[in-house]
């Protein structure tokens, strides 16, 4: 991925990034749009509170779903992975212009088992937050907590 992309996580702007969201120093969603379609693409791993894995998304495909516990729903320009029973959204992207993506709503564990909560006007880490900052990610990863 060759594009640098601008992302959005909830109300900070994380400005020329590679597309890699790194959470707790891990890379934990990749976001990318598909050559030809302009698709959004996102790859996601989701873990319990334990550190185990509980789903993943390749180019916006369940690859893996343990108990069938997630749904997943995407437009060309929108990807959603929510709770199968509560419908409760765990990570929501968007894609508002060409290489603009939008992390506007999220609540998911970390993979060192802290809860990221994604609002439309921050993100939240324990005791961390952060709201209204932009920070340039000089063609590398955004970086959270």
């Amino acid at each position: 991925m060759a594009t640098n992309m601008d992302v959005e996580v909830g109300s900070n702007l994380y400005r020329n990034s590679d597309g890699t969201i790194e959470i707790e120093g891990v890379p934990q969603i990749q976001v990318a749009q598909h050559p030809s379609t302009g698709a959004l693409l996102v790859n996601f791993a989701l873990f319990d509170s334990n550190g185990r894995m509980l789903a993943k998304v390749v180019d916006s495909t369940m690859m893996f779903n343990e108990r069938r516990a997630y749904d997943l729903s995407k437009t060309r320009k929108s990807v959603v992975v929510k709770e199968a029973t509560s419908g409760k959204v765990l990570l929501q992207l968007d894609l508002k212009a060409p290489d603009v993506v939008s992390f506007s709503k999220g609540e998911f564990h970390t993979m060192k088992g802290h809860l990221l909560e994604v609002s439309a006007k921050e993100w939240k880490i324990e005791k961390q937050q952060k709201s209204g900052q932009t920070h340039d990610a000089k063609g590398g990863a955004v970086s959270i907590g």
